[in-house]
């Protein structure tokens, strides 16, 4: 079964909704998330986003030398921003892709307001990881 881990700085909403949404829409895969300074949380509007498409995800934020390998087929950073510090992956990549999404978790307004970032990123993912996973 090939493995993809998904990287960024928090491990708190990108990186976990991503690697829900594989695990959850793609059996084929087995995916894995990671950042380099865990927030120590998965952001709650990333998991009510999640679960308003069918998707429970129980996961926690991870350090990545909490990952039980270092070896992936595939590795994705997801940091979009320049000022953030993107990891890089130490351990062995199939194949290295940096896709940067939005930080949901840096959207100001009111509750509704930055849930709604939370599902224009999920949307977002929806669409362009299948095209990840096929490389």
């Amino acid at each position: 079964m090939p493995t993809v881990l998904f990287l960024c700085t928090g491990n708190s909403c990108r990186s976990q909704m991503a690697e829900a949404i594989v695990n959850a829409r793609y059996p084929e895969w087995r995916a894995y998330s990671a950042g380099v300074k865990p927030a120590g949380y998965v952001h709650e509007m990333a998991i009510e986003a999640l679960n308003e498409i069918g998707i429970t995800h129980s996961g926690t934020s991870k350090h990545i030398n909490d990952l039980p390998t270092r070896d992936f087929d595939l590795v994705v950073t997801v940091c979009d921003s320049a000022a953030e510090a993107c990891p890089v992956w130490p351990g062995k990549a199939g194949r290295r892709v940096h896709r940067g999404f939005a930080d949901p978790a840096k959207a100001e307004g009111t509750r509704q307001e930055r849930k709604q970032v939370f599902r224009q990123v999920r949307s977002e993912m929806l669409e362009v990881i299948p095209k990840l996973l096929e490389g």
